[in-house]
């Protein structure tokens, strides 16, 4: 899930840089550095549901693909003897302007709180993510965090699009599927 930003590129550091949003029940805050082509952004979202239903969704690819907008593919390539980490290759097809994307991440996991995700290899040239889960008695406050230089140029419309509507639609489906999850199990 961490692949929503990219799209980070070259803008006026007057009208980019520390770009903050309330979505409603979804805080987004991004900064991007027009000069590297890199970027940051925080989100954070309530889930009325458990931690560990949230965990659940957020460390499994066939969730990614359908919670991520723009994530075509993602495949589970190792996972350590510990289930401590995973390596693993997505596919991004985000837009027809832009190149179909490949590139491997290692995943770590501190169960069931934090998620860890790097970029190993591929076509980005910086991807860093983390989601941090806390509870907050039934509920999970998930954190998401990320550091992104796709290494090639982006229109700034599509960051744009990707901060303020597939951000906050990638963590309200989320929340949506959590939810669900949480009312289909007993107790």
């Amino acid at each position: 899930m961490a692949l929503l930003l990219l799209a980070a590129p070259p803008g006026s550091a007057v009208d980019l840089a520390q770009e903050s949003a309330q979505q409603g029940d979804i805080q987004v805050a991004v900064s991007l550095d027009a000069a590297e082509q890199s970027g940051s952004a925080s989100a954070t979202v309530r889930i009325h549901a458990h931690r560990q239903v949230v965990w659940s969704l957020i460390t499994s690819c066939a969730e990614e693909l359908q919670l991520v907008p723009g994530l075509v593919g993602c495949e589970v390539l190792e996972t350590a003897s510990d289930g401590s980490s995973q390596r693993i290759r997505h596919v991004m097809n985000y837009s027809w302007l832009l190149p179909r994307l490949t590139f491997e991440v290692r995943a770590s996991y501190d169960e069931p709180s934090r998620v860890s995700i790097e970029r190993i290899s591929g076509d980005l040239r910086v991807l860093r993510s983390s989601w941090r889960l806390q509870n907050e008695g039934d509920d999970t406050v998930a954190h998401y965090t990320l550091d992104l230089a796709p290494g090639f140029w982006v229109p700034r419309w599509m960051v744009r699009s990707a901060l303020r509507r597939d951000l906050p639609k990638m963590l309200r489906a989320l929340r949506t599927r959590a939810e669900f999850v949480q009312k289909q199990r007993p107790g």
